[in-house]
This record gives structure tokens, C-alpha cells and sequence, in this order.
């Protein structure tokens, strides 16, 4: 599992969206810290909370210079559809084939729900260098991450 210090792995996959926009993080390293905010699935009651309760701190992370990231296995419609139901103005990153997720071995099954090879919940900010200045990675995926924690490893890394 990746953790603070280590160098962030890098990956590409496609903005959630209906365009297909390729996403590769190495664009985005060195513009600022950027903000890797894993969730398992996106419509979930959890997930939900949390991508708005980050879309409400959306200004002040972009005060501190940061570009914020949601990642989930979900398709980019599904992501798509889930930004627009809830007002998030952020990218949403679609990770289907599971790369990023297994990079940062964030890899998890919740059976009885039916999922498998999906992303924990879990928060990592990287510096301009490709440092991983803070994680967090949920003990269970109901829990959320320390939004205020979160804000201020991104203001140290500014």
C-alpha cells in the first residue's frame, strides 16, 4: 500500500464523463498538490457524502493551489450522471480496468453488495515533486476521511 513519503504511482484512465477524455496523473503532478480521493461507488450513500462534503471545500482546495480528483471503478457515464445528480464540479476519474486501485492497493470486495475489484476509500495528496505528502485509507469504506486534515496536508504542500 502506498503511503506518505513514497513516490505517488503514476497512471492513465478516462475522465468520468461521456466524452472519454484520457486522464494521465503525470499531467496534473507538478501544477500544484494534487488530491487523490478514492471511493468505492459512485450513487453510494457514503460516496455521496463524501464527493459533495469535497465539493463544498472545492474553494478552499483550490485556494491552496490543489487540483482534486475523485477515483472509482465506476464507467465514466456512470460518473458522469453521478456529477451532475449532485453539483460536483471536480473530475471524477474512471478506473474500470483497475490500474490506479491496485497501484496504490487499494483493491477490495464487498460481497454482499456485489462488488469486486473495487477502490477503498482512501485520500493521498501529492507534492509538485511526485511525493506523497498524506494518506489515509478507511479501516471500513463507510467511514470518512478528516476533510479539515486533508485541507491543511494540502496547504503544507503548497
Amino acid at each position: 500500500m502506498v503511503s506518505t513519503g513514497d513516490a505517488a504511482p503514476t497512471f492513465t484512465a478516462t475522465v468520468g464523463t461521456s466524452d472519454h477524455e484520457p486522464f494521465d496523473l503525470d499531467d496534473h503532478v507538478g501544477d500544484g498538490p494534487v488530491v487523490l480521493a478514492f471511493f468505492p461507488g459512485a450513487f453510494t450513500p457514503p460516496c455521496t457524502n463524501e464527493m459533495i462534503a469535497f465539493q463544498e471545500r472545492a474553494d478552499a482546495f483550490a485556494d491552496a493551489g490543489a487540483t482534486l480528483f475523485g477515483i472509482s471503478a465506476d464507467s465514466p457515464f456512470s460518473q458522469g450522471a453521478f456529477r451532475e445528480e449532485h453539483g460536483i464540479e471536480f473530475d471524477l476519474v474512471s478506473d474500470m480496468a483497475g490500474d490506479a486501485i491496485r497501484a496504490y492497493g487499494l483493491e477490495i470486495d464487498i460481497a454482499e453488495l456485489g462488488l469486486h475489484g473495487i477502490a477503498n476509500r482512501a485520500v493521498f495528496v501529492i507534492d509538485d515533486d511526485g511525493e506523497v505528502v498524506y494518506d489515509w485509507v478507511a479501516d471500513d469504506p463507510t467511514n470518512e476521511p478528516d476533510y479539515e486534515a486533508v485541507l491543511d496536508a494540502v496547504e503544507s504542500a503548497s
